[in-house]
């Protein structure tokens, strides 16, 4: 990371950056099982001793050491499973009230809330793209992105149909309502860069038709611009 040359290059430092995160559970968590593995190497040899004392010492940290090297192992087999590059994508998020009338709408409020607070919870950013209120604080509708590291790892499997069974606070009559809304999680695309070369593109100008006088009769002012 500290390579001038991956600091002059943006992209790859950020893609550089992202391993790295990425990397450091695994480290981590590698260290501490060789570091596991070698006092439970220590132990057994002094089981091989003559000191009585040192031997209950040595069998009853083996016992302990045992569970954590085995808890160690469930961890690293899950941090070295082949990773979805996607994962570590932005989101966007999109909550659609379904079945269920104003209460439906109250049920999209609730996602969208607790989906932010989870995301203050991880310091992660996020911001409304477009969202359609009802005046009893619900939404029909709100599409909002959130950034952060690896946050579409985390949030797609969220998406789907939920469903909530309670007592709607629009009820009077104290009735079990059932109410639905759908969630939408896409990664965020990035940026291409494109280059589109002068000799491909075909530029015809011709005058324009409609509304708009002489003008647009006698000059050319309707241009055409084909990617060839």
């Amino acid at each position: 990371m500290a390579d001038p040359n991956l600091v002059n290059d943006q992209k790859l430092y950020t893609e550089s950056a992202r391993e790295h995160r990425r990397l450091s559970p695994v480290v981590e968590k590698s260290n501490q099982f060789i570091k596991i593995s070698n006092q439970i190497d220590d132990d057994i040899n002094i089981l091989n001793s003559d000191d009585k004392d040192l031997k209950e010492i040595a069998k009853a940290e083996i016992d302990d050491l045992q569970i954590s090297l085995e808890k160690l192992e469930k961890e690293l087999k899950v941090l070295l499973l082949p990773h979805d590059p996607t994962d570590d994508k932005n989101t966007i998020i999109e909550i659609r009230a379904g079945t269920g009338g104003d209460e439906a709408a109250l049920f999209a409020a609730d996602l969208y809330r607790m989906y932010t607070r989870f995301a203050e919870r991880n310091s992660w950013k996020y911001s409304v793209m477009e969202s359609n209120a009802i005046g009893i604080g619900g939404f029909k509708e709100i599409i909002f992105s959130v950034e952060g590291d690896g946050v579409y790892g985390f949030m797609k499997f969220e998406s789907g149909v939920h469903r909530v069974q309670r007592v709607p606070k629009t009820e009077t009559s104290g009735r079990v309502h059932t109410s639905a809304a759908t969630v939408a999680i896409l990664p965020e695309a990035e940026e291409a860069d494109i280059e589109i070369l002068d000799s491909d593109l075909k530029i015809d100008t011709y005058r324009a038709s409609g509304a708009g006088g002489q003008h647009v009769n006698k000059t050319e002012s309707a241009i055409r611009i084909t990617h060839i």
